[in-house]
């Protein structure tokens, strides 16, 4: 790393957080680590890559739920635009579904927002030497759980149906016949063991499959 005034240059880190205050008191208390330099910060998912590639980011902390894509869909667009960056995942749901499909996507940790902020700022050190950083209890519900029965043409459709389009509509959006439609619903309906469709999306939002 290069060096400073005589010492080591600080960590150069883009938030992606949706809430502005949650942000911005991440910000403050990120820049309050004397090694670490919050140099970007943006509120939606599909703003990663470009703040990322613009202000040359080692690391990434995103949050899950954010508008335009999520943060495990910009970890997946990070690291194939940009795979030199780490990603840490910092969210306020600490599902093991999330943590599975985060790892899946190339996140190199996964946090849950209640943990203390030296926490985070020490993940995000662990990362840049190349380690893996994963809260210890979310880690052991994943294993408990099992891996998500969902393809990823399930969670689609099943995603597609949880504000209420109606088949029709659903094989528009993604291209498919309705019959193909009805047949994903079904077959999500089974895994989840849920009663409708309705029932397989709650199901699912809970576990972190969709």
């Amino acid at each position: 790393m290069s060096e400073i005034q005589g010492g080591p240059a600080s960590v150069r880190v883009l938030l992606a957080e949706d809430q502005g205050m949650v942000r911005e008191a991440l910000a403050a208390l990120l820049g309050l680590e004397g090694d670490i330099d919050v140099v970007a910060q943006v509120g939606r998912g599909d703003e990663v890559v470009d703040a990322a590639v613009a202000h040359d980011v080692q690391v990434a902390v995103l949050d899950i739920e954010m508008p335009g894509m999520t943060g495990i869909e910009a970890a997946a667009a990070l690291r194939a635009r940009r795979p030199q960056t780490k990603v840490v995942i910092a969210t306020t749901f600490g599902r093991p579904g999330y943590l599975r499909r985060a790892m899946e996507s190339g996140a190199h940790a996964f946090l849950v927002k209640d943990a203390p902020a030296a926490e985070l700022a020490e993940a995000i050190r662990r990362v840049l030497r190349g380690e893996r950083v994963i809260d210890p209890a979310l880690a052991a519900a994943a294993l408990a759980e099992g891996a998500n029965p969902l393809t990823a043409r399930e969670r689609d459709v099943l995603a597609a149906a949880a504000d209420g389009a109606v088949n029709a509509e659903i094989a528009r959006r993604l291209h498919l016949s309705e019959g193909t439609v009805r047949n994903y619903l079904s077959m999500a309906i089974q895994k989840t063991d849920a009663r409708n469709r309705t029932e397989a999306v709650r199901i699912a939002r809970e576990k972190g499959w969709l």
